[in-house]
């Protein structure tokens, strides 16, 4: 019978280079429920803010069982490995469910340890090329909330413009929490980098829950016993690689700030009259560099050379608060650090168009616009 893979016609060609082909599709699942005592205990712990301890653990858990199930019937084919998967956790009838989906690869040569991906094929290959050898999709996650306390306190220091070191306190943990769990899981495989680490927050029972997905990978240039990080595309650390650059580590930096009582009621009245709003331009300039000045810190504690790929975000979080936040990667120069090849091809780099789109009534055919 004809194999329905997942993978687009320039996944395909690009594991082709590599040696691979293209199998079926598989899928893993699980619908979980917390339970009356998870939720209690998790309505405790809302109070105090930080960490939920049992909705970490619950989601952890559903992600494992239905990732679990995707590689089983993945191995059950007989596949190599497990390319393009993806992971969704959604509602369902006040339950949960978490899902994988992923294609199977098959190895033209045979043999070789079977291996799970985060990503797209093409990541992969650029991965592949710059030398990595995929292990395991890994993930590391974190539910929290401010709680109750820390928004009394933080509210009464709204009343003054600047930081709110309690929030950024916060949000700077839970940040880096899920980045030592993803870390832990890669080291746990025997990888020594985590690649193509991609960021989603989602609010769930609640709470909100962050979590960062990537490809725990090996490569044998790498220093042992460290395990490296980074948020990079694929043709971004293929481009690095190529000039003798590795990733040392994802740098995040988080700031929560309030313009105050008194600068929102000057700004407000400000903005009646056309111009520059001067409170409002220093703020956002002042918090920005606090985030950009955090990330130099630690680039150089950790002896990197540079921070590339930095991306800035200005959130509004409410009740007067924005969120400011800075994210790159922490590189330095690698003796031997190369690529297989000189040029990557077209495959690699064209991403797929989707040709199936979301309405507003359920999933239809794109419609012709022109007639």
């Amino acid at each position: 019978m004809a194999r329905v893979s997942g993978l687009s016609g320039n996944e395909i060609y690009c594991m082709a280079l590599k040696g691979y082909t293209a199998g079926e599709l598989v899928v893993g699942n699980s619908v979980n429920s917390m339970g009356f005592l998870g939720s209690l205990g998790a309505g405790l712990n809302n109070i105090l803010g930080g960490e939920i301890p049992q909705v970490t653990q619950a989601i952890q858990d559903g992600r494992m069982h239905a990732f679990s199930r995707m590689a089983k019937e993945a191995q059950s084919h007989g596949a190599s490995g497990v390319a393009g998967v993806s992971g969704d956790l959604r509602g369902l009838s006040g339950n949960t469910e978490f899902l994988f989906v992923g294609s199977c690869v098959f190895s033209k040569s045979g043999g070789g340890t079977f291996f799970t991906s985060a990503g797209d094929a093409q990541e992969l290959y650029c991965h592949m090329d710059a030398g990595y050898t995929p292990i395991h999709h890994v993930f590391g996650n974190i539910a929290y909330s401010m709680g109750v306390g820390g928004g009394l306190l933080g509210a009464l220091k709204q009343l003054a413009r600047g930081e709110i070191s309690e929030y950024s306190d916060v949000f700077n943990k839970t940040r880096h929490k899920a980045l030592e769990r993803i870390t832990a899981a890669a080291r746990n495989d025997g990888a020594n980098a985590v690649l193509g680490i991609r960021t989603t927050v989602l609010p769930w029972m609640g709470t909100h829950e962050m979590v960062m997905t990537g490809t725990a990978m090996h490569h044998p240039g790498l220093p042992a016993g460290d395990v490296v990080t980074s948020d990079l595309t694929g043709e971004e650390l293929w481009s690095m690689a190529s000039l003798g650059y590795a990733p040392v580590k994802l740098l995040m930096s988080t700031s929560i700030y309030s313009l105050g009582v008194v600068g929102g009621i000057f700004s407000a009245l400000k903005s009646l009259a056309r111009g520059e709003i001067s409170e409002l331009t220093t703020l956002v300039h002042d918090a920005r560099e606090h985030c950009i000045d955090r990330l130099k810190r630690e680039a150089d504690s950790l002896g990197a050379e540079e921070v590339v790929g930095v991306k800035t975000y200005i959130i509004e979080i409410g009740q007067g608060l924005i969120e400011f936040m800075a994210i790159g990667t922490a590189v330095k120069k690698v003796a031997g650090m190369a690529t297989a090849t000189q040029m990557l091809p077209a495959q690699a780099i064209v991403r797929d168009k989707d040709t199936w789109v979301d309405g507003d009534t359920g999933f239809s055919l794109m419609r012709n616009t022109d007639s």
